[in-house]
C-alpha cells in the first residue's frame, strides 16, 4: 500500500462519496428512486478509512467510520481495491446482506452511475442550467470534505492547513448559494454544507459560471478577483493557504 493509495481511498470514501446526500436531496429522479429505501450500507477498507451509507424516509446520509448492524457490509482488500472499484474497474466483497444482492447489483449503481455523470462534466453538459447547478454543488462539497482528508494525510497539505488560524472559512456562490464552509479549531478541520453565521474569512463567487469555473481548475483567481467575478473578505491568509491545500486535490482524485 501506498501513501498515495491511502489518501485516495479516503477522498473517495469521505469527499466523493458524501455527495451522494445530495444527488438523493437535490435530484428528482434520485429522489423518487431512493424514497422508499430502508437499508444500510458499511464500506470496511483492510487498513484503510470506513464509512457508512443510511437510507431512510427519502434521506440519504454519509457518515465516517463503522455503524452498528449495518443491512449490508462491504470489504476491501485494501485502499487500492476501493480505489479500482470507484474507477470501475473492480467489485467490492460482500460479507453481509447476501439478501441485498438485487439492491446492490440494480438499485444503487443507478445512484452511483447519476454521481459519476454529474461529477464528470462536458460542455455540452455544463450548457444545462439544472446540470451546471448540481455539478457545482457537489464539487463544491468535494472540495470543502477534501480539506480534512488532505490536511490529516498529505504532508504539502498539512504545512498549508497548520498556518490557517483558528475559525471558519465561507466558499459561497452568489446570490443564494450553494455554500460550504470549514471550520478551523485547534488542529481539527470541520468541513460542512450551507453557509455559517460569522466566518473569519470568505471567498464570493459571481455566479455559478464563474464559480464552476473556478472550482473545476478553467479560471484563473487573480484574473478573476482583478474583474471582481470573486471577491475575498477577511483574513485573506486563511484563503491563500487554503488554497494550497485545495490544490492537492487532483494528485489524488483525476
Amino acid at each position: 500500500m501506498t501513501q498515495h493509495e491511502l489518501i485516495s481511498a479516503h477522498l473517495n470514501l469521505h469527499t466523493v462519496l458524501q455527495n451522494l446526500e445530495d444527488l438523493v436531496a437535490y435530484d428528482p429522479e434520485m429522489a423518487a428512486l431512493a424514497k422508499t429505501w430502508d437499508v444500510s450500507i458499511q464500506f470496511d477498507v483492510l487498513n484503510g478509512p470506513k464509512c457508512h451509507i443510511i437510507f431512510k424516509n427519502g434521506q440519504c446520509r454519509v457518515r465516517r467510520n463503522r455503524m452498528a448492524g449495518p443491512s449490508v457490509r462491504l470489504f476491501f482488500l485494501s485502499p487500492a481495491h476501493l480505489n479500482r472499484m470507484m474507477d470501475g474497474n473492480g467489485a467490492p466483497i460482500p460479507l453481509k446482506g447476501f439478501t441485498r444482492l438485487p439492491f446492490l447489483t440494480k438499485d444503487f449503481p443507478k445512484l452511483t452511475d447519476r454521481l459519476e455523470f454529474y461529477l464528470k462534466p462536458t460542455p455540452e453538459r455544463l450548457a444545462d442550467d439544472a446540470y451546471l447547478l448540481m455539478n457545482t454543488r457537489l464539487t463544491m462539497n468535494t472540495a470543502a470534505f477534501a480539506v480534512r482528508e488532505l490536511a490529516a494525510l498529505d504532508p504539502v497539505a498539512r504545512l498549508a492547513a497548520a498556518h490557517i488560524r483558528d475559525g471558519a472559512v465561507l466558499l459561497k456562490v452568489l446570490p443564494d448559494g450553494p455554500a460550504v464552509h470549514i471550520k478551523f479549531d485547534r488542529g481539527y478541520v470541520i468541513p460542512a454544507k450551507g453557509e455559517t453565521s460569522a466566518p473569519m474569512a470568505c471567498m464570493f463567487m459571481r455566479d455559478l459560471k464563474t464559480a464552476n469555473a473556478f472550482l473545476n481548475g478553467k479560471l484563473d483567481i487573480f484574473s478573476a478577483i482583478a474583474a471582481d467575478d470573486i471577491s475575498i473578505r477577511g483574513q485573506t491568509p486563511m484563503l491563500d493557504a487554503l488554497g494550497l491545500v485545495l490544490d492537492r486535490i487532483p494528485f489524488y482524485l483525476k
